[in-house]
């Protein structure tokens, strides 16, 4: 169960990631900054933080809610985050932020994509695996290797990577995997 939870964990945030609004905040501040090993640290760093206190808290509602119908709780989360992944994310250009005197390009980003990634799809499943797994770490890591997997290449070729990907595709493969687990869950959890 260990590993299946790094996973599906990795596997999952990979895939969703991909056109996801924090997605898009990495490729303008690559744009931005043209800097980038500051902002692949800056997005680890703030998806680490951000990803062990959702799947700690996933793991901690799991655990306080413990009953056969929490089950019916987390399959219905994964179908909806199925139809949340078919939804195309925006995000403008004058919401990435602008350099600062004297602010770093890696805290720059690492407060930028902390507060971009509150309430985005793969925080949520982020905490929602966390419940499911309950193993905080192992999820964790999980989930930060995949938004790692989907942000460093953008970052690293920027604009050309970005405007060949088929995001509606991804988009549909990402929410087939959601909707898969919530179906798993709801049959054999």
């Amino acid at each position: 169960m260990t590993l299946e939870a790094f996973l599906i964990s990795t596997g999952l945030v990979a895939v969703a990631e991909i056109g996801d609004k924090t997605q898009l905040l990495a490729l303008l501040l690559a744009a931005r900054f043209r800097k980038p090993w500051p902002i692949i640290g800056g997005i680890f760093v703030a998806t680490l933080a951000n990803h062990a206190l959702a799947a700690g808290l996933g793991a901690v509602a799991a655990a306080w809610l413990q009953g056969p119908w929490m089950r019916w709780v987390l399959g219905g989360l994964f179908l909806a985050f199925a139809a949340w992944a078919l939804i195309p994310d925006k995000l403008e250009d004058e919401e990435a932020p602008a350099p600062r005197p004297g602010a770093s390009i890696f805290w720059t980003t690492t407060v930028a994509f902390f507060f971009v990634e509150m309430g985005d799809k793969t925080q949520v499943a982020t905490a929602a695996l966390g419940a499911q797994f309950q193993t905080v770490l192992l999820v964790t890591a999980g989930t930060t290797v995949g938004m790692m997997l989907a942000n460093a290449p953008v970052v690293l070729l920027g604009d050309a990577a970005a405007g060949r990907l088929p995001l509606k595709l991804i988009r549909g493969l990402a929410a087939g995997a959601f909707a898969l687990i919530g179906l798993w869950i709801l049959v054999f959890g």
